[in-house]
This record gives C-alpha cells, sequence and structure tokens, in this order.
C-alpha cells in the first residue's frame, strides 16, 4: 500500500506517519531527506531521531530519493519518507529551479523534472509499503516572493500527482486524522 499524509507545519503529520509504520508490524526503514545546514535544523533533525524506535533503519536521502527506495523497498518492508517537502526544496537549489526563479527566467530544471517524474513513474511498481509525508502549502496567501510562489505551486502539484498514485491519502490538523482517499475493497 502507498500513503501520502499531508498536512501543515507541526500538524502531527510525522507522528501519524511514525505510528501508521510501526503499527505495520513490517520492518520500517525512515527514508530522511532533511540536511542539517544549520543548528536549527539539525535541532529539528535531532527530535525526529530521537522519536524513532532505535531498530528502525535509516537512510538519508536529500536528492535521489527514487533510487533509495528502490534500494529499500522489499515485500515485508514499510519505507516512511519524511518529507517531500524538504526533498522537493533540496531539488530546487541543487538544480537550477531556485537561481532561475529568483532571475525572473523561465524554469527549466532537468534535475526538477526528473525526479519528480520519477517518483511518480516508481511509486506504482514498488513492493512492500510506502508511507510519504508532505506540506500541505496551498493554504496561505500567495507569496510575494517569485521563488516562493512557484515553490507552492510545485509542491501543490506534486501533492496531487503523488496522492493519485496513493492508495490512501490523509490529511492531518491539530494532530487530528481526516482520511481524504480510502483503499478500495
Amino acid at each position: 500500500m502507498k500513503e501520502l499524509i499531508i498536512g501543515g507545519a507541526r500538524s502531527g503529520k510525522s507522528a501519524l506517519a511514525e505510528r501508521r509504520a510501526a503499527e505495520s508490524g513490517l520492518a520500517v526503514t525512515y527514508i530522511a531527506t532533511a540536511q542539517a545546514g544549520d543548528g536549527e535544523m539539525a535541532r529539528r533533525v535531532a527530535h525526529h531521531k530521537a522519536r524513532r524506535p532505535a531498530h528502525w533503519g535509516c537512510a538519508e536521502e536529500p536528492i535521489r530519493l527514487v533510487a533509495a527506495l528502490e534500494t529499500h523497498a522489499a515485500p515485508g518492508t514499510c519505507l516512511l519518507v519524511d518529507c517531500l517537502t524538504l526533498w522537493l526544496s533540496n531539488l530546487f537549489f541543487a538544480g537550477r529551479a531556485a537561481a532561475q526563479a529568483e532571475a525572473g527566467e523561465a524554469i527549466d530544471c532537468p534535475l526538477l523534472r526528473d525526479e519528480t517524474a520519477a517518483l511518480l513513474d516508481a511509486l506504482p511498481r514498488l513492493p512492500g509499503r510506502i508511507i510519504l509525508v508532505s506540506n500541505e502549502v496551498g493554504w496561505g496567501i500567495v507569496p510575494m516572493n517569485p521563488l516562493a510562489r512557484l515553490f507552492a505551486d510545485e509542491q501543490g502539484r506534486l501533492n496531487q500527482r503523488v496522492a493519485a498514485a496513493c492508495d490512501r491519502v490523509t490529511l492531518v490538523a491539530a494532530g487530528l486524522p481526516l482520511a481524504l482517499k480510502e483503499p478500495r475493497a
């Protein structure tokens, strides 16, 4: 089963994903997309590590998410990807999308295009259980900054496409899950 868990910042989406992974009864590998580039982010990463069970595997992959999924996915496993939002941000800055947006140029970023397309292609064929966490960024005001607008647009499109490819989609608000899409019986 493939599942997308979305919500706002500090909504409880990661905690729900971790609970569902633990309840799956499968061997769990946590695929972390965050990069601890400063002290504040290092504290966030440490907080996430501290609350995960010690017996869970962990793979850190900020850019080549599909390669990590293909390496670790197997029958009898649960992969928890936290999170697609940081991964997308990493793609923006590793490729040329961020610089192009800031310069007011048209976006032509093969890394961004190819990696997101590869994820959508891989999801249906990956074995085991996959839980993906992502931020819902479309409920705020339209950002004034061109890069922020582009990011919000791309995050919204990515969430829509991943949701379409998943069996279950859950929205989390104030720590409460709301089923948006359930597996067909």
